[in-house]
Formats: C-alpha cells, sequence, structure tokens
C-alpha cells in the first residue's frame, strides 16, 4: 500500500513561490512501514492518476479555494477502486490511525484530530522537497487566532487559543530549511502576535494574575524564538502574518528586525472606521491613524503587505480611490486587494446563507455551495451590496489592482530597497505577484486566466533565482540566547 499525498490546484505554475507545508507534515507522521509518500503539488504540475494502484491511499488537503479540484483528484483516483474517508481537524496524531484502518481494510467513514497540543506538532520532512521548484520555505510556529473577525474561518477552525510550538523545534526547521539553500522563510502562522499590550493590560486589571502570567509566558516565547532567529545566517529573511496592534508594540517590532522579519502580511481589510465595525475588526485604525500605524512598521524596517476587503455593506463607489491612495502614501510595499467572499464557517456565510437561502445558479448548483461550481461560471461577488452591483464591485476592485501594481506605482515604491538590482528585483517581484493573484483570481473568462498563468510561469523562474542560496548542509542549530525576554538583552566585554 503505496501513500499519495496531493495538493490540488486548477493552475499549475511549473515553480510554485511557498512550499505547502501540509503535504510534508503528513508525510512526516505517515509510519515508515508505508514508505516514503509520493507527494504531488498541482500547483507544480497535475496530479496523474495512472500512477495510483488498486489499494493505495490517496490523502487530498481541501479548502473552499481548491474543493472542485480535489473533488476531481478523488474521483480519478477512486476510479481504481477503493473507500473514501473524509479527516478534519489537525491531522498530525490522527493521520497514522486513518493510514493503519485503511491497511485492514475498514477506514472510518470520517476521521476528526480536533485541536492538538502545539508539543504534539509534527515537523515537515523537507529532505522530499524536490529541488528547484520553490522561492521560499514555510515552517509554523503557532496555530489559533485571539481575534473573531467576521470574515475569517481561521479562529472558528484553529481556535481562538494560540498554540506556539516549542521553540527548538521550529528552529530546527528553519534550519533543515536553510541546509537544502532556502534562505526566504515564510512564518506560516494565523497571527505570529497573538498577545497584544492592550491584552496584557487587561489581564493585569484582574484580580486574579493567572492570565497575566500565561500571556507574559506567550509573550516571552516570542521573544526567544526572534532572538534564535538572530542568531541564523544573516542572510535569512522572514515573512509572518500580524495584526496591526503589533504597530504599538516597539519592543516587539525592533526584535522583529533583529530577527530579520523584513515583511508581514497585516490585514488593514478597510480604510474606514464603518467598514472596521462591519468586520468586528474594531482593534484597527481609520484614516491618518491607520497610514501612521502602517508607516510605524516601515520605520522599524518591516516591509507590509496590506490586506484589503471590497464589497464591505459600508463601501461605496468613492471606496476604491480612497483605498488606492491610502495604501500608497501609507507607505505598503505590497497590496491585495479581495472581494468579499462569505467563507464556510465564519460569521459572514451564516449569515449570508440565510440571506440568501437556497437559490439555484445557472449550474443547478445552490449558491451557498459556489465551491462546487467551476470556476469560470462563479459569480465573482456573492454578497448582495445595499448600493453597488457586483459588476461595480468586480470592476473597481480590478482597477485599484491596475493602479497599485502600475509600473509608475511600482517605481515609486521601490524606493524602498536601496541599489537599483534591488529596485528592478522589487518591480518583477511586484509584476508576479499581480499576475498569480489578481489577474487569475478576478479574471472573468478562461482565455485570461490562462494568459495570466503562462506570464506568471515565465515570471515565476525569473524570480526563484532572486531568493534562493547556496545550500547550508553543515549548518547546526543554534544554541538559545541568555536572556531573550523583551529584547532586553546587552553586551559585556570583559578586559583584563
Amino acid at each position: 500500500m503505496r501513500v499519495h499525498l496531493v495538493n490540488p490546484s486548477d493552475l499549475s505554475f511549473g515553480t510554485a513561490v511557498i512550499t505547502p507545508r501540509w503535504l510534508y507534515v503528513l508525510a512526516a507522521a505517515t509510519p515508515a512501514r508505508f514508505g516514503t509518500p509520493i507527494i504531488v503539488d498541482e500547483t507544480l504540475e497535475p496530479f496523474d492518476p495512472n500512477q495510483v494502484d488498486p489499494g493505495d491511499v490517496v490523502g487530498i488537503g481541501i479548502h473552499t479555494a481548491n474543493a472542485l479540484r480535489g473533488y476531481a483528484v478523488a474521483r480519478s483516483a477512486r476510479e481504481h477502486g477503493g473507500v473514501h474517508a473524509v479527516v478534519s481537524g489537525d491531522g498530525d496524531l490522527v493521520w497514522p490511525q486513518v493510514l493503519a484502518d485503511c491497511e485492514s481494510g475498514a477506514p472510518d467513514a470520517s476521521y476528526d484530530g480536533g485541536r492538538i497540543e502545539a508539543a504534539a506538532f509534527s515537523s515537515a520532512r523537507w529532505d522530499l522537497l524536490p529541488d528547484n521548484r520553490y522561492m521560499w520555505g514555510s515552517v509554523q510556529t503557532v496555530r489559533g487566532c485571539p481575534k473573531h473577525c467576521s470574515f475569517c474561518s481561521v479562529w472558528r477552525t484553529d481556535g481562538q487559543k494560540p498554540r506556539q510550538r516549542p521553540v527548538s523545534e521550529v528552529v530546527s526547521e528553519v534550519v533543515a530549511l536553510r541546509r537544502k539553500g532556502f534562505r526566504f522563510i515564510l512564518l506560516a502562522d494565523d497571527n505570529f502576535y497573538p498577545v497584544t499590550q492592550a491584552d496584557l493590560a487587561a489581564a493585569e486589571r484582574r484580580a486574579d494574575k493567572l492570565r497575566l502570567r500565561e500571556l507574559e509566558a506567550l509573550r516571552r516565547e516570542r521573544f526567544e524564538l526572534m532572538a534564535r532567529l538572530e542568531q541564523l545566517p544573516d542572510d535569512m529573511v522572514f515573512f509572518t502574518q500580524i495584526t496591526m496592534e503589533a504597530a504599538e508594540d516597539r519592543a516587539f517590532l525592533a526584535a522583529m528586525r533583529r530577527a530579520r522579519i523584513r515583511g508581514a502580511l497585516v490585514g488593514v481589510e478597510s480604510v474606514t472606521a464603518e467598514g472596521l465595525k462591519a468586520v468586528h475588526k474594531n482593534f484597527n485604525d481609520a484614516g491618518e491613524a491607520l497610514v501612521a500605524r502602517l508607516q510605524a512598521f516601515r520605520a522599524e524596517g518591516v516591509h507590509v503587505l496590506g490586506s484589503f476587503i471590497f464589497g464591505l455593506p459600508t463601501d461605496t463607489v468613492d471606496t476604491f480611490d480612497a483605498t488606492a491612495d491610502l495604501a500608497q502614501r501609507s507607505g505598503v510595499s505590497f497590496a491585495q486587494f479581495v472581494m468579499l467572499t462569505p467563507f464556510p464557517g465564519t460569521v459572514d456565510f451564516t449569515r449570508w446563507e440565510r440571506q440568501v437561502g437556497n437559490t439555484d445558479t445557472t449550474t443547478g448548483t445552490p449558491l451557498t455551495r459556489y465551491w462546487l461550481i467551476p470556476p469560470s461560471q462563479r459569480p465573482n461577488v456573492y454578497t448582495p451590496h445595499p448600493t453597488m452591483s457586483a459588476d461595480t464591485i468586480r470592476r473597481g476592485t480590478q482597477q485599484v489592482w491596475d493602479r497599485f501594481y502600475s509600473l509608475t506605482a511600482i517605481w515609486q515604491r521601490s524606493t524602498c530597497v536601496r541599489s537599483l538590482r534591488a529596485r528592478l528585483a522589487f518591480l518583477l517581484i511586484s509584476k508576479l505577484y499581480r499576475q498569480m493573484y489578481a489577474n487569475t483570481g478576478i479574471a472573468t473568462d478562461s482565455a485570461r486566466v490562462a494568459k495570466s498563468a503562462r506570464r506568471a510561469r515565465w515570471l515565476a523562474k525569473a524570480a526563484r533565482r532572486l531568493f534562493v542560496a547556496a545550500p547550508m548542509p553543515d549548518l547546526a542549530d543554534p544554541s538559545p540566547a541568555p536572556d531573550a525576554s523583551e529584547g532586553r538583552r546587552f553586551a559585556v566585554r570583559v578586559v583584563s
């Protein structure tokens, strides 16, 4: 019985930006008696069902965006016979049981891996990575997010309790990737900043200080991790995802800078207070206060990938220009502009499902199961807007992408790096990001999607050279830092 692990994708670029971590985590969780799993990442090349033999197990990782393609892969695999099981939750511990049941010929219909403690997280088997196919490695340091944004499924699936991995395990994974030549690493976390200054202040006001001690311990672990990353080769660069509140925490930003965490995806969502209230994100700022917060990241050497949502009920036709203007002058290096999508499991989805009911589409599939509709036939906007048509929102979103990623705007932003070579690289990366994530996601016809995919494939091959470095097979794990709390470390010189 062989084990196949498949990451489904409708588009294959030949070269991918980020290693799909789940494939290599489940490979590590696969017991040795089943042999080395056969890994297929369809963002590189399509899955070949002819490689599957009767009795093999095919594990397919499905989320809303790739569900339809994932089901197609499953159907092609099942043509060889067999049964079907659904596995949800954390797969680190439940996966061996799934394989054992398949081996005995009696798998359950479903398995729930639940939310396991961080000490039980599996480290990825990066030794199975194909050569010269990915730009960035990926390592997870924490699961879960304490926030409750209405559009986000993370806190529903991974929970609101931050589960931080032991620092030594995180660092060992990073070292394993650098040994293979990866110097750019995504810290693939739901929220790298799980304890805010406001959280600590609220806990301090409580008579029972237990919660305060718990939060302080989590915070110390973050600083310990960053201190260990600081000891790694100085050509390494890290990127993560973080909430806006970190802009107020100068000690944390300074530690990020020392650790060479040079970039972060920050969920801006809306540039107005009304829009933030609509998505339960009141802890963000709007207007000029938002500009100041975003510039605080830049001042500490952290490049921001700002994420903005269009189609909120409070949006108007003026929102598009206001957002494009703020994104450019606030100093964000990159930005993504997405249309409000009700993802299953979110507060928004529950509300939307009640609102539209079982409305059918031209395919006969209920709109509330839009992930089962072929991509070329899906609506671009799902939630009815009180003042704008779906086409107005789609065109407005595309125009903001066009404006932000125009050559002139990119070149203006490229001053965030120094040398001419670096500015040209910034230009190339910006265009690659635009091709991979804007044109292929918002396009309304298959010809445009295919053209964008061809451009992205060419750009990706060229861009990959900018990120990789010579392997360091003898690199050792750095020793623990003596005192990393709050960045209070002092250099001492002993004179005899």
